[in-house]
């Protein structure tokens, strides 16, 4: 089955056409971060307009690189949600309405799902179950994966999300925007020892994670120390730590609550190094086994939605005409996959 996949759940503009018997035969993305870099964040409205002006174009450059026509497609697939509503209506309107005009079955897909699955565009692919850390700048979230769509929470951020706590405190330290991979590289220069981050919330049993506290604390510490770039990279090395050490051992804790030797780690965090050099060691530790997409597949991509609508319509499952996107919606409300 082949089937072109529609990602604008935010600042990014992915498509990508995936096969479920040969894999992925494009892949098309096209970033805003210039159009929103003067703002440091991300504006709704204009991130909508872009996404009307670069989808179609991405489309048919995806065409051209597959070598192959709308004639030979068997599904479209769209992100739904969550996001922000006016980006997510226009990849889901325009999905839909050329799935009608094609004549093909149309399925809206969940945007964490497919970031869920993404590591199963890799040659290794994880088997279930598995636990999957989720990591973004708008999600950090434990969940044990049992099956597509068979997902339970395990534990999720109480407030913000660890990629939303490195931009904002890339923000804090004069990090031109976007903040969170310019932090990780900064920390590369750093000295580890130098300031003591706390690990939130790991002095007490379960899996939820904050990370707002630690946001203050490089506030604070930003404020009472000399402005140098030795002493930037030193904060930005401490609070990269802190986070890392953070997400481990709430893995840890989840692997051993579960039982599972699997861990997929998805998400644009995932891409960072030190995070995936210390859940190697852990699984290692841990005589289990850590998946990951490669760094292209961590962001935002068309490639996981393209691979993940697929799956459900390979499983028979089809989009009415209607067209409804779902800006915040629980990963857990997906119901499990049937079989095809």
């Amino acid at each position: 089955m082949r089937v072109l996949g529609i990602e604008t759940s935010c600042d990014e503009t992915g498509i990508a056409i995936y096969d479920t018997d040969t894999g992925l035969l494009a892949h098309q993305l096209y970033s805003q971060v210039k159009l929103h870099a003067d703002y440091g964040g991300v504006v709704p409205e204009l991130a909508s307009r872009d996404h009307v002006r670069k989808t179609l174009p991405l489309i048919e450059q995806a065409f051209t690189e597959a070598n192959m026509t709308a004639e030979q497609l068997d599904g479209v697939a769209y992100t739904v949600g969550p996001g922000l509503v006016g980006a997510l209506l226009v990849g889901s309107c325009i999905g839909r309405s050329l799935a009608f005009g094609w004549n093909l079955p149309a399925v809206g897909v969940h945007h964490m799902e497919g970031h869920l699955l993404a590591p199963m565009l890799e040659e290794q692919q994880p088997a279930f179950p598995f636990v999957a850390l989720l990591v973004s700048g708008g999600h950090t979230q434990l969940v044990q994966v049992k099956g597509i769509g068979d997902y339970q929470l395990l534990g999720e951020s109480v407030d913000d999300a660890a990629g939303e706590a490195f931009d904002k405190t890339a923000k804090l330290m004069g990090l031109d925007y976007p903040g969170g991979p310019r932090l990780a590289a900064l920390a590369t220069e750093g000295r580890s020892e130098r300031f003591k981050f706390p690990r939130p919330m790991t002095d007490r049993p379960g899996l939820d994670f904050s990370f707002s506290g630690l946001k203050t604390f490089a506030a604070n510490t930003l404020a009472s120390s000399p402005t140098d770039q030795q002493t930037l990279a030193d904060i930005a090395r401490c609070f990269e730590d802190a986070v890392v050490d953070t997400l481990l051992i709430k893995c840890k804790r989840a692997l051993q609550q579960t039982g599972y030797k699997r861990l997929v780690i998805a998400g644009g965090v995932s891409a960072n190094q030190h995070l995936r050099q210390k859940l190697a060691a852990l699984m290692q530790q841990l005589k289990g086994e850590v998946f990951y997409p490669r760094t292209e597949f961590c962001t935002d991509n068309g490639a996981m939605i393209a691979l993940a609508g697929a799956l459900r319509l390979q499983a028979g499952e089809r989009q009415s005409l209607s067209i409804k996107t779902f800006p915040r919606w629980p990963i857990t409300e997906l119901a499990p996959m049937a079989e095809g």
